[in-house]
């Protein structure tokens, strides 16, 4: 494979659809210090890019989100070479112009989750990553005007909180997400999001709207169907906005936008993150987490 290889991580229906215009596809276990990916990573030439595609709930959406292993995946891709990753997730709408169907080129998180291995380095040492600008600014808008050129309803940016499930919120979460300032709820951008600034990689998402989030009801969207309808609605939004991110990502590897830059800033989000003295971490723990420094 070629150095510029791009990681896109998705659901099994971005996956099989992407699988259509893939060329020289390779599957690729992956060993990590922590364990499995979700699944085999595709290797594969999409038009003059190389990709490196992994399914975040596994084979037959076996996964739940509290059980996706989130450092693997991330460390595994970096270990493939990985520089640049692009993201995507279903989520409800907390927001009345976030119609189900449309995309989110997200650029703000509120973590709630508190099951899940958030961090590389515990330890290792006290290491410290800058957040407030949670995902790269330089891809981020590489989507957005892409999506522009595309006529994808696509909104430029979104805070997306992403909560521990499996459960979906109550009316009274849901409400008080609105009031936080949140756009989008959701299960998987987090700790994905953390652990790919801690590996230096450039990290973007695009979140798919399957529904509006509960606040909407009684009175309001879903009032008025059953729910067998209701389920039927929203897996016909979730494959639109499916296609249209499918449409998007296309567009972007196609292009002859510049994915990869080791001068971008999320390339040496770990310069001055480490507190801990060099000397007092353990050897073997530098040698095994050697792969986030690159």
């Amino acid at each position: 494979m070629t150095e510029e290889l791009i990681g896109i991580i998705g659901g099994t229906g971005l996956g099989d659809a992407l699988a259509e215009d893939l060329t020289d596809a390779e599957f690729r276990d992956v060993d990590t210090p922590f364990g499995k990916p979700s699944a085999s990573i595709c290797l594969a030439g999409l038009g003059q890019r190389q990709i490196a595609f992994l399914n975040r709930h596994g084979e037959r959406h076996k996964l739940s989100p509290s059980e996706v292993p989130f450092a693997a995946n991330i460390f595994a891709l970096k270990k493939l070479g990985v520089r640049t990753v692009i993201s995507s997730g279903a989520v409800g709408s907390l927001r009345e112009d976030v119609a189900p169907g449309d995309l989110v080129v997200v650029d703000q998180f509120i973590d709630k989750t508190f099951k899940r291995q958030s961090s590389f380095f515990g330890g290792f040492g006290a290491v410290h990553c800058e957040m407030a600008e949670p995902v790269c600014g330089r891809v981020r808008e590489i989507l957005v005007d892409t999506a522009k050129d595309i006529d994808i309803k696509t909104h430029p940016k979104g805070t997306y909180v992403c909560m521990e499930g499996p459960q979906f919120s109550t009316r009274a979460e849901s409400l008080m997400h609105r009031s936080w300032g949140g756009d989008l709820i959701g299960m998987t951008a987090m700790p994905e999001a953390k652990l790919a600034r801690e590996a230096q990689m450039c990290y973007a998402l695009v979140a798919l709207a399957s529904d509006y989030d509960c606040w909407s009801a009684p009175g309001g969207h879903e009032s008025k169907k059953d729910k067998q309808s209701l389920l039927k609605e929203i897996i016909g939004n979730l494959g639109k906005a499916t296609d249209n991110c499918l449409k998007l990502i296309k567009a972007v590897l196609t292009s002859e936008c510049e994915l990869i830059s080791e001068d971008c800033h999320c390339r040496k989000s770990l310069e001055l993150a480490v507190w801990t003295d060099k000397g007092q971490i353990d050897a073997a723990d530098k040698e095994k987490l050697q792969v986030l420094f690159q």
